[in-house]
C-alpha cells in the first residue's frame, strides 16, 4: 500500500470567492465605482495568489536579523530583512494600500478591500502599512508641506516609504502617561532622549514618536508626536524582539540619545489629540486584520474540508463540521460589516460617531479573530497543528490583534469614556431602526443612562468590557440587518441569536451552511 497524502486544493479566489465583499462594494461605491475598482482588485487577488504568496512564505521562512557593527566595528543598526519582506513592500506601494484614500477622488472604502485582500498572507506588511497610513493621516492634518508625506503616499515602489510607530516605553506600557521620552529644543530645533519599548517595523526609515516637551506637566495630554529619521547618530537598536507570532515583522526595542526631531503641530497645545488621528488609523487597519484574517482562514477550512474523507465521506457533508464552518461564517460576516462600516464612517470624516466605533470595532473582532483562528487551527485536525502547513501562524499571528494599540481592556475604558462624551447616540439611533433588536436597544440605553451618571464607579468600570463587547455586537447586527438586501438576511439573523439572544445556533447554522459558505 502507497503512503497516503492529503491534497489541499487552493481556496477560493480571494475577491471573486467572497460575495460579501463584492457586495459590499456594489453597495457602498455604487455599482460604477465598483466596476471601475474591479481591475484593481483583480488585480491584486492575483498577486496575493501568485507572487505574493510566495513572498509571504519566504518572509515567514527568513525572519529579520539584527546586524550590530559593520565588518570594522562601526555600530551601524542594520535590519537584514529577507527578499519575500521587500517584494510585499514594493506590492504595498505598487497596489495604493496607503495611497488610495490621499489620492483625488480617493475611497477609504475601497482601502478597506485591497487591505482585506492584501493583509492575510502578507508575513503582516500590513503592519508597516498601517503605521504609514495613520503617519500619513496626522501629517495631512497639518496642512503644511512635507515631503515625507508623499513618499509615505507614493505608489512608485523605488520613492515610497514606510514609517514606524514608536510609543510604548517599558515603565507604562498602554499607560503613556508613563513616557519618560523628552523633547527639547535647542537653536537647531527638536531634540528627543528616551528608551522605546516595543518599535514595530524598525526598518522604516521614519518613526512617529511620543515624547514629553521639557517643562511640560505630567500626564497624557501634555505629549506631543515627532517625526524621527531613523538613519542619524544617537539612535541605538538594541534587539530585535523574539515574538510569539508576527516573526515576519522586526519589532525592536530601541534607545534614543539627544536625536533630531521635527515636531507634528505645537508641542505646547493638543499632541495627544494629534496623536490619535494616527491611532484611530491603525486601529481600524488591525480591525481589518482581524477580518480578513478570519475570511481567509474560513477559506482554508472550507477548502480542507471539501478535499478531505473522514468515515467514508467528504469532511464537508458532515452536518457536524457544517455547523461549525458556517457558525465560523457568521462570525466572519459580522466583523467585516463592523469593519467595513467603520472605514465608511473615516470616508465620511464621522469624527465624534468614530470615538465610539473605532473602539469597538478594534475590541470586538479582535476577540473574534483569536477565537476563530483557534477553530481554524482544529478543523484541520493534526496538520493544523505542524508547522510548516502555515495553519498554526493563523493562530500565533492573530494574539497581536487584541494587543497592539490597545489592549481590550484599554479599548474599554475609551468606549466608557466615548458614551460619556455623548457618542453613542449615533450608535443607538441605528439601532432604533430595527424592530427585532429593540430589547437590546432598550438594554443598552439604560446601561449608558448609568454609565454617564457615575462613570468612575466600580460598577461601570469593572463592566467596562461587556459594555463594549454588548455595544459592538449589537451594532454588527444592525450593519448585518442593513446589508441583508445585499446577502445577509440569514447571517444577520444568525448573528442577532448567537451574540445577542445567546442561542445555539448549529442546526440553524448547519441548514444554512450553503447560502453562508458558499
Amino acid at each position: 500500500m502507497g503512503r497516503f497524502v492529503q491534497t489541499l486544493p487552493p481556496p477560493a479566489d480571494p475577491y471573486g470567492g467572497d460575495r460579501l465583499l463584492r457586495s459590499w462594494l456594489e453597495r457602498h461605491l455604487g455599482e460604477q465605482g465598483h466596476a471601475a475598482a474591479r481591475p484593481r482588485l483583480e488585480a491584486l487577488a492575483a498577486d496575493v495568489t501568485g507572487p505574493l504568496l510566495q513572498a509571504h512564505r519566504d518572509a515567514e521562512a527568513h525572519p529579520p536579523e539584527l546586524v550590530r557593527y559593520d565588518p570594522w566595528g562601526k555600530r551601524i543598526n542594520h535590519i537584514q530583512t529577507s527578499a519575500g519582506w521587500q517584494t510585499l513592500r514594493e506590492a504595498a506601494a505598487r497596489h495604493g494600500l496607503v495611497a488610495e484614500p490621499y489620492r483625488p477622488g480617493g475611497s477609504r472604502v475601497l482601502q478597506h478591500a485591497l487591505l482585506h485582500l492584501y493583509g492575510p498572507e502578507s508575513a503582516v506588511f500590513s503592519c508597516p502599512v498601517a503605521m504609514s497610513d495613520g503617519a500619513a493621516a496626522l501629517i495631512s492634518g497639518l496642512g503644511e508641506p512635507n515631503a515625507w508625506l508623499d513618499r509615505l503616499t507614493s505608489t512608485d515602489p523605488a520613492q515610497a516609504a514606510t514609517s514606524g510607530q514608536w510609543m510604548t516605553e517599558s515603565t507604562g506600557g498602554s499607560d503613556l502617561s508613563g513616557t519618560g521620552t523628552v523633547a527639547r529644543r535647542d537653536a537647531d530645533g527638536w531634540r528627543v532622549t528616551g528608551e522605546k519599548w516595543f518599535c514595530s517595523a524598525i526598518d522604516s526609515p521614519i518613526a512617529i514618536a511620543l515624547a514629553r516637551p521639557e517643562g511640560a506637566d505630567s500626564g497624557t495630554r501634555f505629549l506631543a508626536p515627532f517625526l524621527i529619521e531613523r538613519d542619524q547618530p544617537g539612535i541605538t537598536v538594541h534587539r530585535l524582539k523574539d515574538k510569539l507570532g508576527t516573526r515576519a515583522l522586526p519589532t525592536a526595542e530601541v534607545g534614543l540619545a539627544d536625536v533630531t526631531a521635527m515636531a507634528l503641530g505645537d508641542p505646547a497645545h493638543g499632541g495627544l489629540a494629534r496623536m490619535m488621528t494616527l491611532v484611530v488609523v491603525t486601529r481600524l487597519h488591525n480591525a481589518a486584520a482581524a477580518s480578513s484574517g478570519m475570511r481567509r482562514g474560513l477559506d482554508y477550512a472550507l477548502a480542507f474540508a471539501a478535499a478531505r474523507n473522514v468515515a467514508g465521506g467528504r469532511l464537508a457533508v458532515s452536518p457536524l463540521h457544517r455547523a461549525t464552518l458556517a457558525t465560523l461564517a457568521v462570525d466572519t460576516a459580522g466583523a467585516f460589516v463592523l469593519t467595513g462600516h467603520a472605514f465608511s464612517l473615516m470616508q465620511q470624516a464621522q469624527e465624534a460617531e468614530l470615538r465610539l466605533v473605532a473602539p469597538l470595532a478594534k475590541l470586538a473582532t479582535g476577540k473574534l479573530a483569536v477565537a476563530n483562528a483557534s477553530e481554524y487551527v482544529e478543523c484541520f485536525g493534526g496538520a493544523g497543528y505542524v508547522e510548516d502547513t502555515g495553519i498554526p501562524r493563523l493562530l500565533r499571528d492573530a494574539q497581536v490583534l487584541p494587543i497592539w494599540e490597545g489592549t481590550t481592556n484599554v479599548l474599554a475604558l475609551d468606549v466608557v469614556r466615548a458614551v460619556v462624551a455623548g457618542h453613542a447616540e449615533a450608535v443607538l439611533s441605528r439601532l432604533d431602526t430595527h424592530p427585532s433588536l429593540a430589547q437590546t436597544t432598550a438594554s443598552l440605553r439604560d446601561e449608558i443612562a448609568l454609565v454617564r451618571k457615575d462613570p468612575a464607579s466600580t460598577a461601570v468600570v469593572a463592566g467596562a468590557r461587556g459594555l463594549a463587547l454588548r455595544l459592538a455586537n449589537a451594532l454588527t447586527a444592525a450593519l448585518l440587518l442593513e446589508h441583508a438586501d445585499w446577502g445577509t438576511e440569514v447571517a444577520a439573523d444568525l448573528w442577532r441569536r448567537r451574540w445577542l439572544g445567546h442561542e445555539d445556533i448549529a442546526a440553524a447554522a448547519a441548514d444554512n451552511f450553503t447560502d453562508l459558505c458558499g
